[in-house]
Protein backbone atom coordinates (compact mmCIF):
# COMPACT_ATOMS: atom_id res chain seq x y z
CA UNK A 1 0.00 0.00 0.00
CA UNK A 2 1.19 3.33 -0.95
CA UNK A 3 1.70 6.30 1.64
CA UNK A 4 -0.36 8.88 1.35
CA UNK A 5 2.47 11.10 1.93
CA UNK A 6 6.04 11.99 0.71
CA UNK A 7 9.14 11.14 2.83
CA UNK A 8 9.70 15.28 3.14
CA UNK A 9 5.97 15.61 5.22
CA UNK A 10 7.00 12.40 6.95
CA UNK A 11 10.36 13.82 8.29
CA UNK A 12 8.49 17.41 8.79
CA UNK A 13 6.05 15.60 11.00
CA UNK A 14 8.75 13.54 12.99
CA UNK A 15 10.09 17.35 13.54
CA UNK A 16 7.38 18.24 15.93
CA UNK A 17 8.58 15.71 18.37
CA UNK A 18 11.86 17.46 20.44
CA UNK A 19 14.88 15.56 21.22
CA UNK A 20 18.04 15.31 22.51
CA UNK A 21 20.97 15.42 20.69
CA UNK A 22 23.95 12.64 21.17
CA UNK A 23 27.16 11.61 19.88
CA UNK A 24 27.49 8.14 19.10
CA UNK A 25 30.90 6.84 19.42
CA UNK A 26 32.84 3.52 18.57
CA UNK A 27 36.22 2.22 17.51
CA UNK A 28 37.59 2.01 14.48
CA UNK A 29 39.35 -1.13 13.40
CA UNK A 30 42.50 1.42 13.56
CA UNK A 31 42.29 2.14 17.27
CA UNK A 32 40.86 5.36 16.76
CA UNK A 33 37.59 7.23 17.53
CA UNK A 34 34.82 7.24 14.94
CA UNK A 35 31.26 9.38 15.52
CA UNK A 36 28.13 10.47 14.17
CA UNK A 37 25.35 12.38 15.53
CA UNK A 38 21.91 11.13 16.12
CA UNK A 39 18.37 11.67 17.97
CA UNK A 40 17.06 8.41 17.48
CA UNK A 41 18.00 7.29 20.94
CA UNK A 42 16.13 5.74 23.78
CA UNK A 43 15.84 4.24 26.68
CA UNK A 44 14.74 0.58 26.25
CA UNK A 45 15.13 -0.94 30.04
CA UNK A 46 16.64 -0.83 33.31
CA UNK A 47 17.15 -4.41 33.91
CA UNK A 48 19.33 -5.30 32.45
CA UNK A 49 20.25 -1.54 31.47
CA UNK A 50 19.38 -1.29 27.63
CA UNK A 51 19.11 1.49 25.27
CA UNK A 52 18.65 1.95 21.75
CA UNK A 53 19.81 3.65 18.88
CA UNK A 54 19.17 3.58 14.91
CA UNK A 55 21.48 4.09 12.81
CA UNK A 56 21.38 4.25 9.15
CA UNK A 57 22.88 1.40 7.23
CA UNK A 58 24.97 3.68 4.61
CA UNK A 59 27.14 4.87 7.76
CA UNK A 60 30.39 4.34 8.41
CA UNK A 61 29.33 4.04 12.04
CA UNK A 62 26.74 1.22 11.11
CA UNK A 63 29.22 -1.09 9.76
CA UNK A 64 31.69 -0.52 12.60
CA UNK A 65 29.43 -0.78 15.25
CA UNK A 66 28.34 -4.51 14.09
CA UNK A 67 31.99 -5.10 13.34
CA UNK A 68 33.19 -3.86 16.86
CA UNK A 69 29.67 -4.80 18.76
CA UNK A 70 30.77 -1.84 21.02
CA UNK A 71 29.49 1.84 21.32
CA UNK A 72 29.16 4.80 23.18
CA UNK A 73 26.30 6.90 23.65
CA UNK A 74 27.15 10.86 24.49
CA UNK A 75 24.60 13.48 25.46
CA UNK A 76 25.68 16.72 24.45
CA UNK A 77 24.88 19.65 26.38
CA UNK A 78 23.67 23.24 25.21
CA UNK A 79 26.67 24.74 24.12
CA UNK A 80 27.74 21.45 21.83
CA UNK A 81 25.68 22.34 18.72
CA UNK A 82 29.34 22.47 16.84
CA UNK A 83 30.10 19.69 18.38
CA UNK A 84 26.83 18.18 16.87
CA UNK A 85 27.77 19.26 13.80
CA UNK A 86 31.30 18.29 13.55
CA UNK A 87 29.92 14.69 13.55
CA UNK A 88 26.76 15.27 11.45
CA UNK A 89 29.03 16.01 8.51
CA UNK A 90 30.56 19.36 9.13
CA UNK A 91 33.37 18.58 9.88
CA UNK A 92 35.42 21.51 11.55
CA UNK A 93 39.48 21.50 12.74
CA UNK A 94 38.54 23.90 15.59
CA UNK A 95 36.11 21.23 17.29
CA UNK A 96 38.52 18.22 16.29
CA UNK A 97 41.01 19.26 18.20
CA UNK A 98 39.47 20.52 21.09
CA UNK A 99 37.77 16.98 21.39
CA UNK A 100 38.75 14.60 24.38
CA UNK A 101 38.24 11.16 24.93
CA UNK A 102 38.38 8.81 27.35
CA UNK A 103 38.18 4.89 27.15
CA UNK A 104 36.04 2.27 29.24
CA UNK A 105 37.87 -0.71 28.68
CA UNK A 106 37.79 -0.36 24.54
CA UNK A 107 34.82 1.69 24.28
CA UNK A 108 35.58 5.14 23.70
CA UNK A 109 33.40 8.11 24.79
CA UNK A 110 33.65 12.06 24.94
CA UNK A 111 35.26 13.30 28.28
CA UNK A 112 33.56 16.32 27.99
CA UNK A 113 29.40 16.22 27.75
CA UNK A 114 26.58 15.94 29.48
CA UNK A 115 26.08 12.37 29.95
CA UNK A 116 28.16 9.22 28.60
CA UNK A 117 26.86 5.78 28.23
CA UNK A 118 29.53 2.71 27.42
CA UNK A 119 27.59 -0.24 25.47
CA UNK A 120 28.00 -3.64 24.34
CA UNK A 121 26.13 -4.38 21.68
CA UNK A 122 23.39 -6.83 22.96
CA UNK A 123 21.10 -7.52 19.56
CA UNK A 124 20.18 -5.70 16.34
CA UNK A 125 16.91 -5.50 14.45
CA UNK A 126 16.13 -4.56 10.62
CA UNK A 127 14.65 -0.87 10.77
CA UNK A 128 14.24 -0.79 7.11
CA UNK A 129 16.81 1.94 5.96
CA UNK A 130 18.50 1.65 9.39
CA UNK A 131 19.51 -0.72 12.01
CA UNK A 132 17.86 -0.82 15.79
CA UNK A 133 20.91 -1.48 17.96
CA UNK A 134 20.84 -2.29 21.44
CA UNK A 135 23.45 -1.54 23.77
CA UNK A 136 24.10 -3.14 27.47
CA UNK A 137 25.01 -0.30 29.26
CA UNK A 138 27.93 -1.19 30.91
CA UNK A 139 29.03 2.22 32.57
CA UNK A 140 27.71 5.79 32.66
CA UNK A 141 29.25 9.14 33.69
CA UNK A 142 27.12 11.98 34.53
CA UNK A 143 27.99 15.71 34.36
CA UNK A 144 26.29 18.99 35.50
CA UNK A 145 24.72 21.30 32.59
CA UNK A 146 21.21 21.35 30.20
CA UNK A 147 20.88 19.11 27.70
CA UNK A 148 21.21 20.44 23.56
CA UNK A 149 18.03 20.50 22.16
CA UNK A 150 16.66 19.54 18.34
CA UNK A 151 13.29 20.51 17.45
CA UNK A 152 11.73 21.54 13.75
CA UNK A 153 15.38 21.01 12.55
CA UNK A 154 16.83 23.27 14.84
CA UNK A 155 18.75 23.61 18.21
CA UNK A 156 17.41 24.80 20.84
CA UNK A 157 17.76 25.23 24.25
CA UNK A 158 16.10 25.06 27.82
CA UNK A 159 14.04 28.25 28.68
CA UNK A 160 13.28 29.24 32.58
Amino acid sequence: MQSAFDSMEFRRALGCFATGVTVITTPTDEGAVHGMTANAFTSVSLEPPLVLVSVDRKTRTHGLIASSGRFAVNILREDQAPVSQHFAGKPNPDVEQGLAYAWYDDIPYLEDCLASLACKLWASYDGGDHTLYLGEVLNIVVRDGDPLLFFRSKYRQIQP
